[in-house]
């Protein structure tokens, strides 16, 4: 095994950590709303299937309220930190990195948003993860075509010199009125 995949192995594991200890939050709130609710419920004469469904709507209430309060910022930001000092480690520009770092940051982001919108926890983890990916290969490509365009509105492209260094001259005469 070597360098690159301990790293990439050690970066997985740490996203994948950080992105579960916001799930466990959130799903304890919502147990420990439960337990309450359940226990008022009863504590007041209701049934326990009447207790039992308060108490999961108040769960539901508490886990909404968790999922807004709880921050989404460390498991993106480890993301797109790790990416960026990667770029930089393989040689990349200071711009290529943040490109990257960036586009990582809003992939995370929406990946793990939009996960969640659809399949709650195991969503937002793998959301998450497809999203950090996604959104640093975009980061990179959008660092790409500005590099491009900055080369081709200064003309870098343009060669002054022919790509075999000789000239026409050191060619024999036959070589060029020769018919193909």
């Amino acid at each position: 095994m070597g360098y690159g995949t301990l790293a990439c192995l050690v970066k997985e594991g740490t996203k994948s950590y950080v992105y579960n200890v916001r799930g466990g939050h959130i799903a304890r709130t919502r147990q420990r709303s439960y337990e309450i609710a359940y226990a008022n419920a009863l504590a007041q004469g209701k049934t326990l299937q009447d207790a039992a469904k308060e108490a999961n709507i108040a769960g539901g209430k508490a886990e909404k309220l968790a999922s807004r309060h709880t921050q989404r910022i460390l498991g993106p930001l480890s993301s797109a930190a790790w990416d960026t000092f990667e770029a930089l480690y393989y040689g990349g520009t200071l711009l290529e990195a943040i490109s990257r770092g960036i586009g990582t940051i809003g992939g995370s982001y929406w990946g793990g948003f939009q996960g969640e919108q659809n399949l709650g926890r195991i969503g937002y983890f793998v959301g998450s993860h497809i999203g950090s990916w996604v959104g640093g290969r975009v980061g990179l490509m959008v660092f790409d075509i500005s590099n491009a365009a900055h080369v081709f509105i200064n003309g870098d492209f343009i060669q002054e010199n022919n790509v075999g260094g000789g000239d026409i001259g050191s060619i024999p005469e036959e070589t060029i009125n020769s018919e193909f």
